[in-house]
């Protein structure tokens, strides 16, 4: 069988991203097709489908296929469950945990201004959107937090370079004021390493494609 007819068939019958290397592993060992091979195929599909409504996409755990946003009103009345809507407390603090990380719950505070509810942090937490990576040399050992690659995968992002520049989110108001982008740094934050998902990877800005 051709190898982009398998690679196509296994990617629609998931239900997570599969890597290269998951996609591999779909062959046997003495057939398996080498990484080129599997990224030419994925390139074809993806010419393949960019004129139909589904599109095959690349996010920080692997590729999958989905609907085009452009269709997503009517999938979404397959459903009866409405779409989770979020506060913008919470969107504020998963932005500026997206910017600063890692980032203590009180430097959350003083960025935004105002306390952070114990509640935020525990949806973010079980939304797998966020998790704790250790704790802040300072008195009271405050944990600090960091994106995940779930956080990723939901916003379709490959990695934390793919967001786009903090002044996008303050043009469309997100982010509570001006005077974040003081805090944050007036373009994207200084880039340093943070351990995510045992991978190192870059923190910068977070998508304005928060629903």
């Amino acid at each position: 069988m051709d190898v982009k007819d398998i690679l196509e068939a296994s990617l629609f019958a998931a239900n997570e991203p599969l890597s290269i290397v998951e996609l591999q592993g779909l062959f046997l060992l003495e057939e398996r097709p080498d990484k080129h091979r599997v990224r030419d195929s994925i390139n074809q599909l993806q010419d393949e489908y960019k004129a139909k409504p589904i599109e095959l996409v690349e996010t920080a755990s692997g590729y999958r296929f989905q609907v085009k946003s452009k269709y997503s009103s009517w999938v979404a009345r397959l459903w009866e469950e409405k779409p989770v809507k979020y506060s913008r407390a919470l969107l504020e603090t998963l932005a500026i945990i997206a910017y600063q990380q890692p980032a203590t719950r009180g430097e959350i505070e003083e960025i935004r201004g105002v306390s952070v509810s114990t509640n935020i942090m525990r949806t973010l937490e079980e939304r797998s959107w966020v998790r704790v990576i250790g704790h802040k040399e300072v008195p009271g050992r405050p944990a600090l937090y960091v994106t995940t690659r779930e956080f990723l995968d939901y916003f379709n992002l490959q990695t934390l370079a793919d967001l786009p520049p903090l002044s996008s989110l303050l043009d469309i108001d997100l982010l509570p004021s001006r005077e974040v982008q003081l805090s944050l740094g007036d373009d994207a934050p200084t880039k340093r390493d943070v351990i995510n998902d045992e991978k190192t990877i870059t923190a910068e800005p977070l998508t304005e494609n928060i629903q």
